[in-house]
């Protein structure tokens, strides 16, 4: 039994391990510091973008999808993204993003279904934001800890890779792209 125990222990202190210095957690900005093109908030998130992604629930499996039409604006360091979705099961949903840029390369971002501030790190060519998220009542109403880290690429096409935990355990996970959308420039 004490050897049942001890196995036990070494297999959750290994998975612990894996999950923070292994994995998608493990990365830091200043890993991608030195990376190019650099990533601009103002830049990179003004004017129109069209954004489409995917969503996988706790088991890995894709769980839902969608086209999101966003709209950036900015007044000197502060601006705001606003951001209209429509997932594969019908359901809609707005989200207005208020962007604050602080000192260094660090920013702050506040929205309605955000607990308090969200707070983020530009560097190199990336972008790591953290905040809690509450869900609406039809998607359970949960409070997750997200990060949210943007990867621009040489062409301009932002890479968007996002991991929901509750309790530190993974529920979700969303993987999308996001561009200047290709109709507003005609």
């Amino acid at each position: 039994m004490k050897l049942l125990t001890v196995l036990l222990l070494l297999v959750i202190v290994i998975a612990f391990a894996k999950s923070m210095f292994l994995s998608f957690r493990a990365q830091n900005p200043s890993d991608y510091a030195d990376t190019g093109p650099a990533f601009s908030l103002k830049t990179h998130l003004s004017g129109e973008i069209l954004s489409e992604g995917l969503i996988y629930g706790p088991t890995g499996k894709m769980t839902n999808s969608f086209v999101a039409k966003m709209v950036g604006e900015w007044d000197g360091d502060t601006g705001t993204l606003s951001e209209e979705f429509i997932y594969s099961n019908g359901k809609q949903q707005s989200r207005k993003w208020f962007l604050k840029i602080g000192e260094g390369n660090s920013f702050t971002a506040t929205a309605d279904d955000i607990v308090g501030e969200a707070r983020g790190t530009v560097s190199g060519s990336t972008i790591k934001m953290e905040y809690q998220i509450v869900l609406s009542e039809d998607a359970g109403g949960h409070t997750l800890t997200a990060t949210d880290w943007l990867y621009l690429t040489e062409s301009g096409v932002i890479m968007n890779k996002s991991e929901m935990r509750k309790f530190g355990f993974k529920v979700a996970e969303l993987i999308a792209t996001m561009r200047q959308d290709p109709a507003a420039q005609n």
